[in-house]
C-alpha cells in the first residue's frame, strides 16, 4: 500500500531557519559589491572588442602614409613594419583583432597601401587584407643601358635592380618573349606608367610589352615603320641614334632623313653616337678617332647598316621621326657653329666639308678643343 506522506512542522521550521541565516549572509552592502563585480566583469569582457575595434588606433598625423608590405611577409613581418612606420599606437589590440578577423596568414598579402590618419584597428586590417592597393608612377626617359633601366626601376617597385638584371639577361625568358639581349631596350617606351609597387621583374617586362604593343598600334605606326622597310625593334634602333644626335625635337625628322637616305644608298651611317656607345665612353665632348676606329658591331663607321640594338631608349618625338621623316636630299649633317644644338645639312661632300671647318673653327675659338 502506498505511504501516504505527511507534513513535519518541526522540519519545515528548521529547514526555513537555515535558509534565513544564509540569507543573512547577503547584506545590501554585500548584495552590492557583487553585483559590482559582476558588472565589473561584464564590462571588461566587452571592453577589448569594443576598443580594439571602434577606438582610434592610427595616428591622427602620419609621417608617411604608405605602408609597404614586401612579397613573403609573415604576419610578425608586418606587425613590425606597422610599428615601425608608427601606423598602429596599441600593438596588444592589433594582434587581438587580428587573430579575431582572420587576418593573421602563413604568407600576408603584400603590396602598397595608403593609410588614413585616424582609422581604426579594423579599418586598417580590412584595407589591408582586402582594400585597393595605391599604384606607383614608373618613370621611364632616357637611361642608355639596360642595367640604368633596372637601377631606375628598381627605385618605383619592389622588384631591386639585380633580380630585373637577371631577368633582362635571362636566355630562356628573352627567348620566350622574343627579345634578344641586345633588342630588349626598344620594347621599352619613355613614359610614365602606374603600376603596383609588389610588380616582380617578369612581371615588369610584360607591363612593358603590352605597353609596347599599344604604342604601335596607334597612329598607323606599324604601317609607317614597314612603308620605311624597317621593323618596329629596327625603327627603335634607329631613333635611338636620332635620341643621341640632337635634343631638339624639330630637326629630328630631317636627321631621321639623312640616316634613311644612307641606308638606302647602302652607305655606312657614320653615327657618332654609336661610337660612343661601343665605347662606353659616355662622358667624352669630342668623338675622336679612337671612338670610330674601335672595333664594335655598334661602330657605324666601320660596320654598314644598323646596329645590333638601341644604343639608348628612344623617345616618343625620336621614333615618330623615323616613321616620319623628312623627305631631302641631305646625305651629311655636323653641328652648327654656336651653341643652338642645331646642325647644318648638307647634300655634297664638299658642302659638308665647309660646314665642318666652319664648326671646328668656331670650337677652337670658343672652346679651345
Amino acid at each position: 500500500m502506498e505511504q501516504q506522506s505527511t507534513f513535519n512542522y518541526n522540519d519545515y521550521t528548521r529547514a526555513t531557519a537555515m535558509t534565513q541565516r544564509k540569507l543573512s549572509l547577503f547584506t545590501p552592502g554585500k548584495i552590492a559589491l557583487l553585483l559590482g563585480a559582476i558588472a565589473l566583469l561584464g564590462s571588461a569582457f566587452f571592453w577589448r572588442p569594443i576598443k580594439a575595434m571602434y577606438f582610434t588606433h592610427v595616428p591622427e598625423t602620419l609621417e608617411n602614409r604608405f605602408v609597404h608590405i614586401p612579397t613573403g611577409s609573415s604576419f610578425e613581418d608586418v606587425v613590425r613594419i606597422l610599428k615601425q612606420g608608427r601606423f598602429i599606437t596599441d600593438e596588444a589590440d592589433f594582434r587581438w583583432l587580428a587573430e579575431q578577423m582572420n587576418y593573421k596568414k602563413d604568407k600576408m598579402r603584400a603590396g602598397r597601401f595608403e593609410v588614413q590618419p585616424g582609422w581604426t584597428n579594423r579599418q586598417l586590417i580590412q584595407h589591408l587584407r582586402n582594400g585597393e592597393q595605391a599604384p606607383v608612377k614608373v618613370v621611364l626617359n632616357n637611361e642608355r643601358l639596360l642595367e640604368e633601366v633596372a637601377g631606375k626601376v628598381s627605385r618605383f617597385i619592389e622588384a631591386d635592380s639585380m633580380s630585373l638584371i637577371r631577368t633582362f639577361n635571362d636566355p630562356a625568358f628573352l627567348n620566350e618573349i622574343g627579345y634578344k639581349q641586345e633588342t630588349l631596350m626598344a620594347a621599352f617606351i619613355p613614359n610614365t606608367y602606374e603600376m603596383y609597387w609588389n610588380t616582380d621583374a617578369k612581371g615588369f617586362v610584360r607591363r612593358m610589352l603590352k605597353e609596347h604593343e599599344a604604342f604601335w598600334s596607334k597612329n598607323d605606326r606599324l604601317t609607317k615603320a614597314k612603308a620605311q622597310n624597317l621593323t618596329p625593334t629596327q625603327a627603335y634602333i634607329l631613333a635611338s641614334i636620332v635620341e643621341r644626335e640632337t635634343n631638339v625635337n624639330s630637326e629630328k625628322p630631317t636627321i631621321a632623313g639623312v640616316y634613311l637616305n644612307r641606308l638606302r644608298i647602302d652607305m655606312r651611317l657614320q653615327a657618332d653616337p654609336t661610337c660612343v656607345f661601343a665605347t662606353r665612353d659616355f662622358a667624352t665632348r669630342r668623338v675622336t678617332d679612337w671612338h670610330t676606329s674601335y672595333d664594335s658591331p655598334y661602330n657605324t663607321y666601320m660596320y654598314k647598316g644598323l646596329p645590333p640594338g638601341p644604343i639608348s631608349m628612344a623617345s616618343i618625338p625620336s621614333i615618330d621621326a623615323v616613321l616620319n621623316p623628312q623627305k631631302h636630299d641631305y646625305i651629311y649633317f655636323c653641328a652648327k657653329p654656336d651653341e643652338s644644338g642645331t646642325h647644318a645639312f648638307a647634300v655634297t661632300l664638299a658642302a659638308h666639308k665647309v660646314n665642318a671647318d666652319k664648326f671646328q673653327a668656331y670650337i677652337r675659338q670658343h672652346r679651345g678643343l
